[in-house]
């Protein structure tokens, strides 16, 4: 089996080369950037680098993007030529040369307004079937990539499993109010009961669905730390998370004081990643509970892989603002 990583620069991409690796699996890696972990450089835009790319792949792990913190400072066709053109190009390609299993890495932004309901309303409990609204060209164009992998299930029998995934990355966080008020592993910590997901558990995620053959060829799943909430305690979560979180992970409340951390006060969205553990048979590692238990015995938040690859940045130079531009 010889499998194509794109985005192998980046960090996903870099944590699914270096986990195949170690596995002795026969990996390519491409990026647009060179990397310790790219052996080809180019961009999926250009379909003539894409097919000798392909050549002999099996399997394809699909990364590669541009992301929210490009929204302001690429350009609208930029998103639509790399996330849409790319993907079109790797999916026409793949399935020229008969590989036999596509993993497409998408985003729980896609789900965008959807994500954020309305004053005096229960946090939003987002499953799969919750139907996207994107608010911007990243949500957008991940989505328009998404229903590219389900046509190329349906009319070319290309086996397609997209993974829409939540925050891994180890940068700050681009709200300036939030850095304001909060530490950073605060923040991150936090995240974990709502929009978090260690890098580790994302790639097993994407180890899974290469093997996963989904009814009539194709599947999505939400990929994010398993929840200690249920849908009734969304209206909770909502208006007092503290003393939600406090009922269903007392140690928490402890650990934080020691720290001189707070939980948010409010909550408005949970992602649900039921599904993936049922059909997926996934087994994520991390999660509030676990990350806390860490806390308490002094060790470091992230897994050995995430501190492996680390922060990479999403730009080549630095903002007087924060880590990239909101625009």
């Amino acid at each position: 089996m010889t499998i194509l990583v794109t985005g192998s620069s980046g960090h996903l991409g870099e944590a699914l080369v270096r986990t195949f690796q170690a596995q002795r699996q026969d990996v390519i890696g491409i990026d647009i950037l060179p990397g310790a972990f790219t052996r080809r450089v180019g961009s999926i835009v250009d379909r003539a680098f894409v097919r000798g790319a392909m050549a002999g792949a099996t399997t394809v792990l699909h990364a590669a993007t541009l992301h929210k913190p490009h929204v302001a400072t690429h350009s609208r066709q930029d998103f639509v030529d790399v996330n849409i053109t790319g993907t079109l190009n790797l999916l026409e390609e793949a399935a020229r040369v008969g590989v036999t299993a596509f993993v497409y890495t998408s985003t729980t932004s896609v789900f965008g307004d959807a994500l954020t309901p309305a004053a005096g309303q229960p946090a939003a409990w987002v499953t799969e079937d919750v139907v996207p609204v994107p608010k911007n060209i990243y949500g957008t164009t991940k989505a328009a990539a998404e229903d590219l992998c389900q046509l190329f299930a349906r009319n070319h029998s290309l086996v397609t499993v997209v993974l829409r995934v939540s925050r891994f990355f180890l940068e700050e966080d681009d709200n300036r109010a939030v850095r304001a008020d909060y530490a950073d592993a605060n923040i991150k910590v936090n995240e974990y009961l709502h929009r978090r997901v260690d890098l580790e558990d994302v790639v097993t995620a994407h180890l899974l669905a290469v093997r996963h053959r989904p009814d009539g060829g194709f599947a999505r799943y939400i990929i994010s730390a398993t929840t200690p909430f249920s849908p009734d305690e969304t209206k909770d979560l909502r208006g007092h998370a503290p003393c939600a979180v406090a009922r269903r992970v007392p140690a928490y409340a402890a650990e934080y004081a020691r720290r001189g951390w707070r939980m948010f006060p409010s909550i408005d969205r949970v992602y649900v990643n039921d599904k993936a553990r049922a059909e997926l048979g996934w087994r994520p590692r991390h999660d509030f509970t676990s990350v806390i238990a860490r806390l308490q015995a002094g060790h470091d938040i992230r897994s050995d892989l995430a501190r492996q690859v680390g922060a990479k940045g999403y730009h080549d130079r630095a903002f007087s603002d924060g880590p990239y531009p909101v625009s």
